[in-house]
């Protein structure tokens, strides 16, 4: 199987791929400082007040939430004009932050995510956004990298739906076993681009090595959420002009966008794909419990 090919070409690798990889973009002591800063959110005493706690041990954690609103060496990298300059060139020159994670996948317990596309949890009236994957550690096969269907967001965006609920993945046989997929690997320090429909996943990590990423979600000014459910519950109270300027217009692309409803409320594509999210009580609010500013 053919390895990801990583281009000089950046517009056009993305327009064509759906994916940019830009190799150690950050050096090591610019990720060794956001590794710093992971660790020390995650001292707190009360761990899921920050972050969501893997299924498997309640004493590890997934997920960060809005890292940003918790050292400002996160909001340093979002804004850092080396993504910014890669960001105009795929976008536009107006460029929003819509939001920011991290992502952590521990050791033989790291959590599955299911093949999804980005755009079926916060559809927008056009598809000018961009999730940039920042690798904290080295990221490989062995401990479950990022997998992706090259081209797939020419296809438009796949049905998310399972049983007639919202379920944040997609099933079916165009959809490829994570061993015959691209496997996105690369040193730390490297970042992925993603196009908001390119077809992504990863398994889960069964080897002795952890797998952490710092996702920056950007958008174009001009893109304008379609749907107010949690996501932008959510993001829109604390999107940031990050160059440019706002739009006082929504740019809109044709077509028929399936909106997120799902049976319950969830916390993270992790829970809504296992159906963990099932066993929250009716007033379960997703992230936004977690991500919205006091």
């Amino acid at each position: 199987m053919p390895e990801l090919q990583h281009s000089t070409d950046l517009c056009g690798t993305y327009q064509e791929q759906g994916y940019l990889v830009v190799e150690r973009l950050f050096s090591s002591d610019e990720v060794a400082r956001l590794c710093a800063a992971v660790t020390n959110i995650l001292e707190t005493p009360d761990l899921s007040s920050v972050a969501e706690i893997e299924e498997r041990d309640p004493g590890v954690a997934r997920r960060i939430w809005s890292p940003t609103k918790h050292s400002p060496v996160f909001a340093e990298m979002a804004s850092d004009p080396r993504m910014l300059n890669i960001i105009e060139q795929l976008i536009g020159p107006d460029i929003l932050l819509q939001y920011t994670k991290v992502h952590m996948k521990p050791p033989r317990i790291g959590s599955k995510a299911e093949w999804h596309q980005d755009f079926a949890f916060y559809p927008h009236t056009n598809t000018d956004m961009v999730t940039a994957m920042v690798c904290l550690d080295d990221h490989d096969r062995d401990n479950a990298c990022l997998h992706v269907v090259p081209g797939s967001h020419k296809r438009g965006m796949a049905d998310h739906y399972v049983d007639g609920h919202f379920r944040g993945m997609v099933r079916g046989p165009d959809v490829p076993d994570f061993s015959d997929a691209f496997a996105f690997e690369a040193p730390r320090g490297s970042v992925i681009f993603l196009h908001c429909l390119m077809l992504h996943g990863s398994p889960h990590n069964h080897s002795l090595r952890q797998r952490r990423a710092f996702f920056v979600g950007y958008r174009a000014a001009d893109a304008f959420p379609i749907y107010w459910g949690p996501h932008s519950a959510h993001n829109e109270p604390s999107i940031k002009v990050l160059r440019g300027n706002r739009s006082k217009f929504a740019r809109v692309e044709a077509g028929h966008w399936h909106l997120p409803y799902p049976q319950r409320g969830f916390g993270s594509l992790f829970e809504l794909q296992s159906g963990t999210n099932m066993a929250h009580g009716p007033g379960k609010a997703g992230y936004s419990a977690h991500e919205l500013e006091p």
